[in-house]
């Protein structure tokens, strides 16, 4: 919901993307012949791309995985791709699905009245381009951040947290909510509805309340619509996926072949991920994750990474903020190099836009006894241009010597749990990865 500039990714173009399979096959006979005359960075690659090449000795590594079979292997594995054969028929498709762009082909969504949603609108103009004819409409209040409670009121609560944190006027909240959830009824009158995801928990707890809202009106029978998911944590060639955004009109017409059925399984799903969200406790949500998500495989680990938000056990900081803090400890940034650094490089599993981001500095800066402190300017400065550096707090943090928790850390919200200075608060304890109450 929030208009974060950087939730719509770069899109690459498709130079950047492309591969060409005679060129792959080259590559591939260089490299067997260098494996075989125990060319060491040749062998360096072996080790970390080849599932049986691992732990070997170089010796046995250039006398047993120097076949062509074996750098096809290792060349695919580099590039994202799970086997030779299957790089092969990823460059097929690709070419196929930019050649019918080029030609003007038949939309792949024609068939039937389809419409597309997405948590955001960052692959709007891409899918015209590629040729879609289905209407697109978005489904992105970020469950993410923020409070997530049971009761009857979450779109007021959902609503007053957005405008507070993003600076949002309340009215135009508002009325964004009540469009986007009447757009997805609507939706679900049509003859077909097209997910699109990516990995991330940001997409994943939206996910799991479509699917939600979608088992209730099949339960009510109030729903007759093909549903399909497309979603992805990655793509080849692409070094750090970050999301669809990112991926040309040729890639998401290519992505057209890879959905799938929603199943009972995918709807009982997110409607148990959607309940354990929104619960005072994070034991449920933490049981789905452990115990896997065949249904929907990028859940288990979303749901991991939005644990990591709860304050840790030792340090008493979430993790967007534990990295923050690292981050300055190489020395002052704006803001917006911090931003830009944690979406690139320190996060594992990317999930904040900037409106976001600037929303975890401020709780920072408001703490009363903050971890970082910015330099004075004579005008005001948007957080992209404000000089940040660390505090005594901040320095004392990051080296494991102090609990932000105890230093008047701004209550907020990781889904249905409050996190704040009570007695006894939910953490997550980093040694064992899981949640843990912590009594005083």
């Amino acid at each position: 919901m929030p208009e974060d500039t950087t939730r719509t990714e770069p899109v690459l173009s498709d130079d950047q993307v492309r591969l060409n399979i005679e060129q792959q096959k080259k590559r591939a006979r260089e490299l067997q012949r260098a494996l075989k005359s125990s060319a060491p960075d040749a062998l360096r690659r072996a080790a970390e791309f080849h599932p049986k090449a691992r732990n070997h000795a170089p010796e046995i590594i250039a006398e047993k995985y120097a076949r062509l079979s074996d750098a096809q292997l290792i060349l695919a594995r580099e590039l994202g791709v799970e086997s030779w054969p299957k790089l092969v028929r990823h460059i097929e498709r690709l070419n196929g699905a930019r050649e019918a762009i080029a030609e003007g082909a038949a939309a792949p969504d024609a068939r039937s009245d389809t419409i597309h949603v997405r948590c955001g609108s960052d692959i709007r103009d891409g899918l015209k381009t590629a040729g879609f004819a289905g209407d697109f409409i978005e489904f992105a209040d970020p469950y993410c951040h923020g409070p997530v409670p049971a009761g009857d009121d979450l779109p007021e609560v959902r609503a007053q947290f957005i405008s507070g944190a993003y600076g949002l006027p309340i009215e135009d909240v508002r009325a964004r909510q009540s469009r986007e959830t009447a757009e997805l009824k609507e939706a679900m009158t049509r003859e077909r509805i097209i997910l699109w995801f990516e990995h991330d928990s940001y997409d994943q707890l939206i996910l799991a309340r479509i699917l939600a809202l979608l088992a209730e009106q099949e339960h009510r029978r109030r729903r007759s619509s093909q549903v399909e998911l497309i979603c992805i944590d990655r793509f080849p060639v692409i070094t750090r996926f970050n999301g669809l955004g990112q991926l040309s009109p040729a890639a998401l017409r290519m992505l057209w072949q890879q959905r799938q059925p929603v199943t009972p399984q995918m709807l009982k799903l997110g409607t148990r991920v959607w309940d354990a969200l929104r619960q005072t406790s994070p034991e449920s949500l933490f049981e789905i994750a452990r115990t896997g998500t065949p249904a929907l495989p990028q859940m288990a680990p979303a749901l991991l990474r939005h644990l990591q938000e709860l304050p840790g056990l030792d340090d008493g900081l979430g993790l967007t903020e534990r990295l923050t803090l690292k981050m300055l400890a190489e020395g002052p940034m704006t803001g917006g190099q911090l931003f830009r650094k944690l979406h690139l490089e320190s996060e594992p599993l990317p999930y904040l836009g900037d409106l976001m981001y600037w929303s975890f500095l401020a709780n920072l800066k408001r703490a009363e006894d903050p971890p970082i402190k910015t330099e004075t300017s004579p005008k005001p400065q948007p957080w992209p241009d404000r000089k940040i550096s660390l505090t005594p707090l901040g320095d004392d943090l990051v080296a494991g010597l102090s609990d932000f928790q105890s230093h008047g850390a701004v209550t907020r919200w990781v889904g249905g749990v409050e996190v704040s200075r009570n007695a006894a608060s939910w953490r997550w304890d980093r040694t064992e990865q899981r949640p843990v109450l912590k009594r005083e």
